[in-house]
């Protein structure tokens, strides 16, 4: 069944002229299902602009964002940019997975953006907000056309994405990095494939994205993996944490970072009736480890953050300084609003030798909320 003949809105051009939008979406043309996304429905919408600047004050390593989408077919129950969903009136739990706002222009807009004057060639972070490359990419098919005007601008940039659809842009990216400085990253925090299909089901499995981060490697493009979150007493354990590391370095991982579940208002909900669903006997110890807050107890912590360390060394990433919180020696420790993530190599467009000390001092990406 043809894309083009599944519209819900109308537009001018279609039978009956136009109607009212179905929902107060700015720029919205229409709105589409189609059987080969059973249960989603992607709203079109023309940008206005395509470039955002990062919140003054932020400890990101860059300073400007595009999201083509809002909204992630992903769908996994822990994503900390559910409630950027509730900005659109959508909710954050189911409508977050199956209303997905697609900026239909974004190549064309970005283009305009990046040819003004005032344009001083920052780098630019693609990934922080919702997935580039979550299943309506195939369809769409807008990051072609946002690399392409990226590297012919002459702006650095850089990816991070759980979805395998970045392959099909693999000769695209060599070609920009011979142009720009060019940063990946792959986010993996588990090889559990069962645990996988359940949390984040719309999501390539583990085995699926380790072949991603060979398949990049072997392009001799750089690959940092962010294996976040870990989650409590379902993915920390010694066995899972071993299989984690060795499974990276396997598949030649230029650097990882790892830290723990982090549950903002919006997620939080979401989560916690999932795991009430599915593992009711850790519903309790849940509640009792992040208390009223976002944040997983200091101890516990403090715990995951010795067995990141050990077994990042024991598999060859003792170079890196990759856990997503502070040294837990320092005092900054005790607010977790002071902690920050720490990017992997590989991650960040830089001029420096792969196997360097990975970038730090960037701030928990789930603090992005401006970043749409």
């Amino acid at each position: 069944m043809r894309w083009e003949a599944q519209t819900l809105v109308p537009t001018p051009d279609t039978t009956g002229g136009a109607v009212p939008a179905l929902l107060p979406l700015a720029g919205l043309v229409r709105s589409v299902t189609t059987p080969e996304f059973a249960g989603i429905t992607f709203h079109e919408v023309t940008a206005k602009s395509m470039l955002n600047r990062v919140p003054a004050g932020s400890k990101m390593p860059f300073e400007w964002t595009v999201n083509p989408y809002r909204g992630c077919s992903h769908a996994c129950v822990y994503c900390f940019a559910r409630k950027t969903h509730t900005y659109l009136d959508f909710d954050a739990g189911m409508d977050f997975d199956s209303q997905v706002v697609v900026k239909v222009n974004a190549a064309e807009i970005l283009r305009k953006e990046l040819k003004k004057a005032s344009w001083t060639r920052q780098q630019v972070a693609l990934g922080t907000n919702t997935d580039p490359y979550q299943r309506a990419e195939g369809r769409y098919r807008l990051m072609p056309g946002i690399i392409t005007a990226l590297a012919e601008s002459g702006t650095p940039l850089s990816i991070l994405t759980k979805g395998t659809l970045l392959a099909r842009d693999i000769p695209l990216l060599k070609r920009a990095a011979t142009q720009v400085p060019v940063g990946l990253g792959i986010s993996l925090a588990m090889t559990d494939e069962a645990l996988s299909e359940a949390i984040e089901p719309g999501t390539p499995g583990p085995r699926a994205r380790l072949k991603l981060v060979s398949r990049l490697r072997e392009a001799g493009l750089p690959c940092g993996v962010m294996a976040m979150p870990i989650l409590p007493w379902l993915s920390d354990s010694d066995e899972a944490l071993d299989a984690l590391f060795s499974s990276l370095a396997a598949a030649g991982a230029t650097g990882v970072s790892a830290g723990a579940l982090y549950l903002k208002p919006g997620t939080r909900e979401w989560f916690m009736k999932w795991i009430a669903a599915h593992h009711p006997e850790l519903a309790g110890r849940y509640r009792r480890l992040y208390g009223t807050g976002s944040y997983a107890s200091k101890e516990y912590r403090t715990w995951l953050a010795g067995k990141v360390r050990y077994f990042k060394a024991r598999h060859g990433f003792s170079y890196s300084t990759g856990f997503s919180h502070r040294d837990l020696n320092n005092n900054d420790l005790d607010d977790p609003r002071a902690e920050e993530a720490e990017y992997p190599a590989g991650t960040i467009p830089a001029a420096v030798p792969e196997g360097s000390a990975e970038v730090s001092s960037a701030s928990r990406l789930s603090q992005q909320d401006a970043l749409f």
